[in-house]
């Protein structure tokens, strides 16, 4: 995706209780502002091992748990704290947490919350909405590039883990997909 950093390595080998694999990337630069195309592409990203879930088994697993995790999480900064869902307008409905001040109890802001609850509602469905459209694309993208998603697979349970070296020429080959209200030209 063009809003992402490269992929330096895959790894199937499990790291930790949690993570069964990992897929490492490192930023080309610094990076002090995202623009909603790049978050975007992010949770594209990280959806991805959802999507590739779905194309393949005929049930999902937990194996996406902290990837899905970490879209939400995106997701929902960009609708409550960046202004980036239209519906909602361009309003900052809640800041960035302190790292000082801790919620009283675990999922319960520590401030008061300024809007209603019908507002609430419609935060909880814009964020689902860029979810479900970044898990469509992720989709879509692994559909077009189902050979490439079985190439690599067969290569990482054959070698466990897959360096730059090999993923940057496979990655020049990936077709991509629109993103929503988008066409992408195509060449003949």
């Amino acid at each position: 995706l063009p809003g992402s950093d490269p992929v330096q390595k895959i790894s199937i080998i499990p790291r930790g209780v949690g993570a069964l694999g990992y897929t490492l990337q490192r930023p080309t630069g610094d990076r002090y502002l995202m623009t909603r195309d790049q978050l975007e592409d992010r949770l594209t990203m990280l959806l991805g091992g959802r999507a590739a879930e779905t194309l393949r088994f005929p049930s999902v697993s937990t194996g996406a748990a902290d990837d899905l995790q970490k879209a939400t999480d995106i997701a929902r900064s960009m609708v409550v704290r960046f202004g980036m869902a239209a519906e909602l307008g361009p309003v900052a409905y809640e800041s960035e947490p302190s790292p000082f001040v801790t919620s009283p109890l675990p999922g319960l802001p520590a401030g008061p919350r300024w809007y209603s609850e019908a507002t609430a509602s419609r935060m909880d469905e814009a964020v689902v909405r860029l979810i479900e459209q970044s898990l469509a694309r992720a989709k879509a993208i692994l559909e077009r590039n189902r050979e490439l998603l079985y190439v690599t697979a067969q290569r990482l349970l054959e070698r466990e883990t897959l360096g730059e070296e090999w993923l940057s020429p496979l990655a020049k080959r990936v077709v991509p997909a629109e993103r929503p209200g988008e066409t992408i030209a195509r060449t003949a």
